[in-house]
């Protein structure tokens, strides 16, 4: 009896597995087309029609040149635009320098930190013969020079420009020396701005100094230069 047993559960397992490969090769066959007959109205004779719905969906899709045209314009000013204008607009605005400048009203001094430069908290801070760099016209470092005056301590009429005039260093004060004195290739000015050694080719430029409702402010310098007699190569 057991051997009985034995051999009908191995038919049962013999039988799925045949059912389990036959089921698994049908998922890798091809579809099947299937034909529709058509009558034909005046022969009388049955004509296959062709699985033309089939055959059209297992062919891959190839968009005309039309619809390629327009996928790629979109593409082009959809992302490709975009993002060349979010990259190179700022890099470029890097490069030009802010128009801080040249307007006829002035501009007022700035100190390090952003704040206007006042006349009163000037003096108070500076003794005759001060001279300190503030942010003046075009955000260039210009000196603000305390002299003595006949009621006091006053801030000279114009600022010199820190710049030096042959390749952009900002030239400090030397008071040992009484001159500017540039670091980066030996350029020398005088007290008062105008060069007397190269390889500096000019004098440091200047900025008039008004006082507008007590604050320190810059005006361009548009008339002849004094120490020069000529006219300013700045403006």
């Amino acid at each position: 009896c057991r051997v009985v047993k034995i051999s009908k559960m191995m038919k049962g397992v013999a039988c799925s597995v045949v059912l389990l490969f036959a089921g698994g090769a049908l998922g890798f066959a091809p579809p099947v087309s299937i034909s529709t007959p058509r009558v034909m109205p005046t022969s009388g004779q049955v004509q296959t029609r062709p699985p033309t719905a089939l055959m059209a969906a297992e062919e891959p899709f190839v968009p005309d040149m039309e619809r390629r045209n327009i996928m790629n314009l979109i593409l082009l000013f959809g992302g490709v635009i975009p993002v060349t204008l979010a990259i190179g607009v700022p890099y470029i605005l890097f490069f030009i320098p802010p128009d801080v400048g040249g307007s006829s009203e002035g501009l007022p001094a700035l100190t390090k930190a952003g704040d206007k430069v006042t006349f009163e908290a000037w003096l108070s801070a500076h003794n005759v013969g001060d001279r300190e760099l503030v942010q003046g016209l075009k955000g260039d470092a210009t000196y603000l020079i305390v002299d003595e005056g006949e009621k006091g301590k006053t801030v000279r009429d114009y600022g010199i420009n820190a710049v030096c005039t042959h390749l952009g260093c900002v030239v400090p004060w030397n008071k040992a020396a009484n001159k500017y004195l540039c670091p980066c290739h030996g350029s020398q000015y005088s007290e008062t701005g105008k060069v007397v050694r190269g390889p500096a080719p000019l004098s440091l430029a200047l900025a008039h100094v008004t006082d507008v409702e007590g604050v320190v402010t810059f005006t361009p310098w548009t008339e002849t230069d004094f120490r020069t007699d000529l006219k300013p190569w700045w403006s």
